[in-house]
């Protein structure tokens, strides 16, 4: 290595090019902003997906689609995960407070306790929903469960 040899790496060092600095620099009058115009001037943006006043994409597709303002979203927990739980803990009694602890839900979900999986070991349940396939399973090897489900107006037939 020899010290008169040293340069920067390729790409790592830009020449500046500073803009509209008199006719010498080759972009001088404009600053190479061509005349007049938007576009010329300080400040100019276009708005997100503007094309130059033709119909915008997102106007030209049409409207598909509905969102339900009345869903209710429930966090989804398996019997598997719920006997990986239980195999863990040796808890015999599962609330929301048992699954927030363990990092299964969010203090704030409403948690239902799906079907897939097997469970082995007698359990307690109390949360908001289950399944068919769930209670059955539950059932089957003797636990109880309790829905802390809240019944809404249109629930209520």
């Amino acid at each position: 290595m020899k010290l008169n040899a040293l340069k920067p790496a390729n790409g790592s060092v830009k020449s500046n090019y500073r803009r509209g600095r008199g006719q010498g620099s080759g972009g001088g009058g404009t600053a190479t902003r061509g005349h007049k115009g938007a576009q010329s001037r300080s400040g100019h943006s276009a708005k997100r997906g503007f094309e130059g006043g033709q119909m915008p994409l997102q106007r030209r597709l049409p409207k598909f689609g509905f969102k339900n303002i009345n869903r209710i979203e429930h966090h989804g927990i398996n019997l598997d995960a719920i006997q990986k739980l239980i195999d863990k803990t040796k808890v015999t009694d599962i609330n929301l407070d048992v699954l927030v602890k363990n990092g299964m839900a969010h203090k704030n979900d409403l948690v239902k306790i799906m079907g897939r999986g097997e469970l082995t070991s007698k359990v307690n349940i109390t949360v908001d929903a289950f399944t068919a396939s769930a209670k059955k399973a539950i059932e089957e090897k003797g636990g109880t469960i309790t829905s802390t489900k809240i019944i809404s107006k249109t629930e209520t037939k």
